[in-house]
Formats: structure tokens, sequence, C-alpha cells
């Protein structure tokens, strides 16, 4: 079950930046379009563990759902959007793919996890595998905007590798609350900090909406990119840790590559493949301890994975 979640996580999340980038490009604020995509699939999502039993309205006036929205969707998605407009799909995912790196870091300096050796050079392959898969097919035109493009995701992907930390914590604290219901109540925070800069920063229209361009790009991010697949996200960090989930982040270009090559013709050469078969090395290489856990664990062990158990196997 686990790995069919990840693998459904990284398909999807390996359309969204097209998706992101077909909005944006077609006239969709950038704030704005990622405030209505999360606030939405959050409502929807707590509105339905509210009918279920499993949330109360009273978890959103905790402080932790403010805290995790603000870094894990506000954060990181803020920057991303913003960037697309000045970067292309292609390289905001090369610079997301420091997402995991960053996490090591993370629990490294501030947490005193010293991560093994293999992880850090799995991290290390992988992303050298999304430069030689991306590289070759992107036009770089070097402008201030460009440069301050890539350095607006890189913050964005700090903000990430510290809601994904900080959000373990949260799900141990709230152990007896649906991993859904704290995602939604999380993208709802965000989706919320997103529309106050929204009204600050930019002017919209609501003509905009009637695009079916950006409609459709709407449609597919908030049903599909958040709905979907950010609750597998939250469960899979709930099960495993948070570097695991994370490396959807290596996938995602070969996808994005896929993609173009199946319905737009686009080129794929031996680089590519080469780029593929790298970025997989590297993700079995930063997954090593948590993978042999979960596939060799033994029979009478407990379904889900402890935090200690975790820490202990593969130190990430």
């Amino acid at each position: 079950m686990i790995m069919l979640a990840y693998s459904l996580v990284c398909l999807i999340f390996g359309t969204t930046f097209l998706a992101i980038k077909i909005g944006v490009d077609a006239g969709l604020p950038p704030f704005f379009s990622a405030g209505i995509r999360f606030f939405l699939a959050g409502a929807v999502l707590f509105i339905w563990m509210v009918i279920k039993g499993k949330a109360s309205f009273s978890l959103l006036l905790r402080k932790e759902m403010l805290i995790t929205g603000a870094a894990l969707t506000f954060g990181t998605f803020s920057a991303l959007y913003w960037a697309e407009q000045y970067v292309s799909s292609g390289l905001a995912a090369v610079l997301s793919a420091t997402g995991p790196m960053m996490i090591l870091l993370m629990q490294t300096a501030f947490l005193r996890q010293k991560a093994p050796s293999y992880s850090l050079y799995g991290c290390i392959i992988g992303f050298t595998g999304v430069l030689l898969l991306v590289l070759p097919s992107l036009v770089v035109d070097v402008s201030p905007l460009w440069i301050t493009g890539c350095i607006v995701v890189l913050i964005g992907e700090c903000c990430y590798a510290a809601g994904a930390i900080y959000s373990k914590k949260v799900i141990n604290a709230f152990s007896g609350v649906s991993p859904v219901a704290l995602n939604a109540a999380q993208m709802m925070y965000g989706g919320v900090l997103l529309f106050l800069l929204s009204l600050a920063a930019e002017p919209w229209h609501p003509e905009i909406l009637i695009s079916l361009k950006t409609a459709g790009s709407l449609l597919y991010l908030t049903v599909i990119g958040s709905m979907v697949g950010h609750t597998l996200f939250y469960w899979l960090v709930a099960r495993t840790n948070p570097v695991f989930p994370s490396t959807w982040l290596y996938i995602s270009p070969p996808i994005a590559v896929g993609v173009g090559y199946l319905f737009y013709n686009e080129a794929v050469t031996w680089i590519t493949l080469l780029g593929v078969f790298t970025i997989i090395a590297g993700t079995v290489l930063v997954n090593a301890g948590a993978l042999k856990e979960l596939l060799f664990k033994k029979k009478t062990a407990p379904a889900v994975l402890t935090a200690p158990q975790l820490d202990a196997a593969a130190q990430k």
C-alpha cells in the first residue's frame, strides 16, 4: 500500500509543474490561483472528515495547523507559483528536487540527526540525474528575473523542508486525528495566507476564470494535485518519514519528459535515459534504510512504522 501511494504521488506531482505553468501563462494571478486551489481543496476535505466524525472544527483553532500551513503550503507554493512566471516548468522541477537534500541538512543541523553517508550520496546522485534529464532541453534566457525566480524556488524549498519535518511532529502530537484532516486544515490556512498575499500584491479579473486553460488548470490542481496528491503525501509522512515521500521530487522530471514525449512529440535522447536511471539509483540509495525497513519487516511487526524505528534504521 505504501509503494502504491508513493507511485501515485509521483505521478500526480510530476504533472503539476506543467499545470501551474499553463495557468500562470494563461493569465491567472499566481498567488490567487494557488490560494483558491489549496483553500477549496482543504475546505472540501475538512468538511468531509467532519461529516464522517473524524475531525472537529476545533482543530482549526490549533496553532500547529497555522504553522504547518504557513511552511508547507504558503511558503512553498507562493514561491513556486511566482517563480514559474519567469522560469520554465522543467527548471522549476529541477530546483524543487533540492527538497530531500534540504530535509537531510536541516535534520542534521537542527535536530542533531546524523545522516548516513549513503543518504547524502543518494541525494547528490539523484540531483545529478535530474540535471542530466532536464538541462539538454532547457533554453535558458539569463536575466535578473530569471535568476530571482531560481532563488525564490530554492527559498520555497527551504520552507518545504521545514514544513515536512514539522508536520511529522504534528502528526505524532495529534495521533488520534486522521492525517487527511490535518492535511486539510493546513491547506486551508495556507490558502488563506495566499489570498491575503494576493490582495496585497496583485490585481486580478474574474473573467479570466472563464478561459478553458485557466479553469482546467485550477480544476486539475485543486482536485487531483491537492485533494488527492497532498492527502497521499501527508499519509506517507505519517507512515514513514519526511524524506521518503519527498523523493517524488526526483521522480517528477522523468514523468514530465514521458508526458511530453507521448503527447507533445518531445525528443528523448540517450542523455535523457541516462538521467532517468541515475534518478532511480539516487532515489533508492537515499531511502535504502527506510526501504529495507518497509520491505523486510517481520510479519509480526506493527503495520505502522514508528518514528524511533525509522530514525534508528535510516537516521533521515
